[in-house]
């Protein structure tokens, strides 16, 4: 048994096997610039007195890791956290990928179709097919939900994808012919995905508050942010690029939790 993020006073206990995963923007292209700064946030949590797994989870089932009670640190996405997390886990804060259009910890999501297409506003697409990575996707399902019921309708005619990137393939090949992928996916995307050529943006959905990062109920927030931030800020040059990173911004749980779910029937 190991003690870790005690906050003053706290004797909580935890089984050694800890967790910690950060699988949310993760690439085989970025796989080693995430490795080097798991590594310096390791080293940022020991020097505060907070053990951690040596090797990411990223491979781990989402909830398995949010809903673990080792958990050291993972990303979550919004939705989950204000549906599902946000009283079973501690927010940690929020990563800044520097969102062209978003204040510094917010992001918002392309709305892509086909290159070639000509139709010119979200509400053109109300009879087209709409693909998703999955319903509990704020950057994927919410967010687009929102903007086609301001628009005057949401899609009849839905697939799941099972990922941002499976869905901007769906689209450029056809089997698809809209979707709404994370900005930072879509950054990502447009590197090191061939399809990418064949997408446009039709527009993009207005901001909220970026993936957040979370620990364990009753693990000390503060600290394991200082962490991460520090841990940020000794990045190299190549691999701050390469992960896309800017900074640690502190988000209120409020402020995720004030973003509107789709109603169960449009699920």
């Amino acid at each position: 048994m190991v003690r870790i993020g005690l906050l003053p006073g706290q004797r909580r206990l935890y089984p050694a096997a800890m967790i910690a995963s950060l699988m949310m923007y993760a690439r085989p292209e970025t796989d080693a610039a995430l490795g080097r700064y798991w590594a310096l946030i390791r080293k940022a949590l020991a020097a505060r007195g907070i053990a951690s797994p040596v090797t990411l989870s990223n491979t781990t089932e989402s909830f398995a890791v949010w809903t673990d009670p080792a958990l050291v640190l993972s990303q979550t996405c919004g939705m989950p956290f204000r549906t599902r997390l946000h009283d079973k886990v501690t927010l940690v804060g929020t990563p800044d990928f520097g969102v062209e259009g978003c204040p510094p910890g917010y992001y918002r999501s392309a709305i892509v179709v086909r290159a070639e297409d000509d139709r010119a506003t979200l509400a053109d697409f109300a009879a087209a097919r709409f693909t998703y990575n999955e319903t509990l996707s704020q950057s994927g399902f919410a967010a687009i939900h929102a903007a086609a019921r301001a628009a005057g309708f949401w899609f009849g005619d839905r697939s799941q994808s099972h990922g941002h990137v499976h869905s901007a393939r769906a689209v450029a090949e056809g089997r698809a012919d809209i979707a709404a992928l994370d900005a930072v996916t879509w950054r990502l995307i447009r590197q090191f995905e061939p399809c990418a050529d064949q997408l446009r943006v039709l527009e993009w959905t207005e901001p909220t508050p970026g993936l957040p990062y979370i620990t364990a109920r009753g693990m000390d927030g503060a600290a394991v942010f200082e962490a991460v931030a520090e841990a940020m800020a000794a990045l190299s040059a190549p691999d701050r690029a390469a992960l896309g990173l800017q900074g640690m911004v502190a988000i209120s749980a409020s402020d995720y939790l004030d973003v509107p779910n789709p109603p169960s029937a449009d699920i």
